[in-house]
């Protein structure tokens, strides 16, 4: 009996000294590194019962000269999502900021990991025999026959296009001609504009819609060479100077990644201007501005139209691919020659209006990181009484009055009340909507107008009965005599009088009760 009591009670002290260490183990592990621990027991488990094969590829050959495959499986392998889980990695610093200034490494002798086609697949870090670097692919055995080429295929892939992103982008300018040779002299700089699609301020459609055109012309080589069409997109943005048109043509520049080409047409020369084309580079976006004007300027019209036109979409503007041809016009569609606008020389139109309340929430979000304010109704108001102010002027009156948000909100309220008063009314659209016409692709932001039935009903109640701050600026007398009638009915009312419905006391208030703030919405 005493020795059955003895083992029992070491066993309850071996499961003390279980509990125990389970209690110190939960002290020293995190809950995450519990489970970190356990995934890698896990994987070295799978990776024990599998058959693998390893493909080392050496930063040098044979001969002594650089493997490029090393260099490109390096940068996808940086690229990897799953090098941040890895248990070591080197983080550099690089001198360009174009993508945050920092990226990863995988350290020396640690592991990360990829899947491709349904496919398990370990990049590791090692050295060879002789002491060199080298990259190793680990791949199941019974995969690598249907994954291995793909593989290296989409590394190369992948490697290429996060190259041509990451370079420096460059901004081209042509100063003239080259009088000995003909040919275009061309100024370079850094591209260094900070604009991105994410920041204009657009109707989200229309950006959206921008953005997937975009993306589908990148994507689109061999859908186009298939059609027998030269792979090349063009773009004709138009609207009033400061609504934008320069900096969504800086920001489709770097959603793809290209060079930009700003060709002044007038720098010229009086020869043909399609040798300026065979001076750039593929992968660019040839920006010409103020087309209009160029068209409408002295000398020959005629000449100068077919110029263009010939640059356009002539034979010489085939010599090069991957290209869009963004071009821009202060005024009209209408201002130009129909031969101009159309569908195969300018495929898709945009039209940049001044703001509207939408627009102007974006800008506020952007410039002072507002989402809602209080005095957000009184803006609002003096937009749809049809006060507008270009992004350019919004902007700039944000931008000096950062640090205060309602200081800037006030100082665009008072911008809004002096456009109304000084604008004549126009018809509300609330929004800017986008729309299709024409044979083409036409993609209009349409801005905010006030209808002339509620302009009319201003002219005939005289004075905003509801208090709206952006009516009519009414003379004193008017106040006066308003506030007078008020005074008399209010007395008549008080003394149990009820005025005749032909007295003439000036129109009885609206029905709605909001007075001349109250217009229409029209979408």
């Amino acid at each position: 009996m005493p020795l059955h009591a003895t083992d029992g009670g070491a066993a309850v002290a071996v499961l003390a000294y279980a509990a125990l260490a389970l209690v110190a183990l939960r002290l020293l592990l995190s809950y995450k590194s519990a489970l970190y621990a356990l995934r890698g027991l896990w994987r070295w488990a799978d990776e024990w019962a599998q058959a693998y094969q390893y493909h080392e590829v050496p930063r040098f050959a044979c001969d002594g000269a650089e493997n490029p495959l090393f260099r490109k499986a390096a940068a996808y392998v940086a690229a990897l999502p799953s090098l941040e889980d890895a248990d070591a990695a080197s983080v550099l610093s690089s001198a360009s900021r174009t993508n945050g200034g920092f990226s990863l490494q995988l350290g020396p002798g640690h592991t990360a990991r990829d899947a491709f086609l349904g496919a398990r697949l370990a990049w590791t870090n090692g050295e060879a025999d002789d002491g060199r670097e080298r990259l190793v692919l680990r791949v199941r055995r019974h995969d690598r026959t249907r994954v291995l080429r793909p593989y290296l295929q989409h590394v190369e892939c992948i490697a290429d296009e996060m190259e041509l992103r990451r370079r420096e982008l460059r901004l081209f300018a042509n100063t003239g001609v080259d009088g000995a040779t003909g040919a275009p002299r061309w100024a370079s700089a850094p591209f260094t504009h900070p604009a991105t699609l994410d920041t204009v301020a657009m109707d989200p459609d229309l950006k959206a819609r921008v953005r997937a055109d975009l993306e589908n012309f990148l994507k689109g080589r061999a859908y186009y060479h298939r059609l027998g069409r030269v792979w090349r997109r063009s773009y004709l943005l138009y609207g009033p100077a400061g609504t934008g048109k320069s900096t969504f043509a800086a920001a489709m520049a770097r959603f793809l990644g290209y060079d930009v080409y700003d060709i002044d047409l007038s720098r010229a020369g009086s020869d043909d201007l399609r040798a300026l084309l065979l001076h750039t580079t593929p992968r660019s976006l040839i920006l010409v501005e103020d087309l209009d004007r160029y068209l409408q300027g002295g000398g020959d019209g005629e000449a100068r139209a077919a110029r263009v036109l010939s640059f356009m979409d002539g034979v010489a503007s085939c010599c090069g691919e991957e290209r869009v041809m963004v071009f821009t016009m202060r005024g009209g569609k209408d201002a130009v020659d129909a031969a101009v606008v159309r569908p195969g020389r300018l495929d898709v139109h945009i039209q940049f209006t001044l703001c509207d309340f939408e627009a102007f929430k974006a800008l506020a979000s952007n410039y002072l990181g507002l989402k809602d304010h209080k005095l957000y109704p009184q803006v609002e108001e003096g937009f749809h009484a049809g006060a507008r102010l270009s992004p350019a002027e919004l902007g700039e009156i944000m931008l000096a009055n950062r640090g205060s948000p309602s200081r800037a909100l006030r100082t665009v309220i008072t911008k809004l009340q002096h456009v109304s008063g000084a604008a004549p009314a126009r018809n509300p659209s609330h929004r800017r909507n986008p729309s299709w016409s024409g044979g083409g692709q036409h993609w209009e932001a349409q801005s905010a107008r006030t209808s002339a039935d509620a302009a009319e009903a201003d002219e005939a109640t005289s004075a905003p009965v509801g208090g709206g701050v952006f009516g009519k600026d009414a003379p004193m007398r008017e106040f006066k005599k308003l506030y007078g009638l008020i005074k008399i009915k209010s007395r008549r009312e008080g003394a149990g009088v009820v005025p005749l419905e032909g007295e003439a006391h000036g129109p009885p208030p609206p029905a709605n009760g909001h007075g001349s703030g109250n217009h229409d919405k029209e979408w």
